[in-house]
């Protein structure tokens, strides 16, 4: 019933910015935290940022500095703003969020299928 979608990635040149967009839809009573996890080749999969409905946040240190996430409640969408990127930034990006189901009640965890970002001269 709960399904994110991730939009935004894309092919830059080093020093670019990208925006990147998740949007929770489906029976949704309420989403709590909203993440964002990359996963470059041959790696394991890493937080990036994260925010809660409060919109507190927290961030990677290879991230700090160069990268935002912002959400808009209302909407269920989370953003990452990603500046000055690096070729070592190359990865799937996925969004995850923590979301309480209408009428079931349930609090469960929900990814999105992911978008690539390549970074690269």
């Amino acid at each position: 019933q709960v399904q994110l979608v991730e939009s935004g990635g894309g092919l830059v040149q080093p020093g670019g910015s990208l925006r990147l967009s998740c949007a929770a839809s489906g029976s949704i009573f309420r989403v709590n935290a909203m993440d964002w996890y990359r996963q470059a080749p041959g790696k394991q999969r890493e937080l990036v940022a994260a925010i809660t409905s409060g919109g507190s946040t927290n961030y990677a240190d290879s991230v700090k500095g160069r990268f935002t996430i912002s959400r808009v409640n209302a909407k269920n969408t989370v953003y990452l703003q990603m500046n000055s990127l690096k070729p070592e930034d190359t990865a799937v990006y996925y969004c995850n969020a923590d979301v309480i189901g209408r009428g079931t009640w349930r609090r469960l965890e929900y990814w999105g299928p992911g978008t690539q970002v390549t970074v690269s001269s």
